[in-house]
């Protein structure tokens, strides 16, 4: 009898898990640093961020230290060895680079969702409630990969004031 039961065990924990809901939308609230993967209009997760050191406004140039905002496609991805895993923001967009050279500025680029440095002189619980970065979005290196796993590349994402 326990053979048995141990037998049912094994085979339904090597069964596929059931495909949770299809993120299609990331929504960042900046002014409440809080990120949001939608599927259709439900939230299936949120997140608490950090975002650039001058964190009110839309970024205007390169060094601004701003977060963009806007509406933006999450492009392509890579593991970074200073920020753990990262994932592009398709900054700037044709209105960003034409509201910066008709101001005669370098937009600015490289603009990232991303986990915090790993680092033991400034461990991971330093940056928490901080907005550090300069002009990326980062959340906690546990979320970032939960995050990475949910969100393909190609994703929508919107990034409200």
């Amino acid at each position: 009898m326990i053979r048995r039961l141990v037998l049912i065990l094994l085979l339904l924990a090597s069964l596929p898990l059931a495909a949770g809901p299809t993120v299609d939308k990331v929504l960042v609230h900046k002014h409440e640093r809080r990120l949001e993967l939608l599927s259709g209009d439900q939230v299936v997760r949120s997140y608490r961020i950090a975002l650039g050191r001058q964190p009110i406004g839309h970024k205007q140039q390169r060094g601004d230290q701003r977060t963009p905002e806007g509406i933006y496609t999450l492009d392509w991805r890579q593991h970074s060895e200073q920020f753990n895993l990262s994932i592009h923001i398709d900054y700037p967009n044709l209105k960003d680079r034409i509201s910066a050279m008709q101001r005669g500025v370098d937009p600015g680029s490289m603009i990232m969702i991303h986990g915090t440095p790993i680092d033991e002189e400034f461990p991971e619980w330093y940056f928490k409630g901080l907005d550090w970065t300069n002009g990326c979005i980062a959340l906690q290196n546990d979320d970032m990969r939960e995050l990475w796993k949910l969100v393909p590349d190609g994703t929508l994402i919107e990034i409200r004031p």
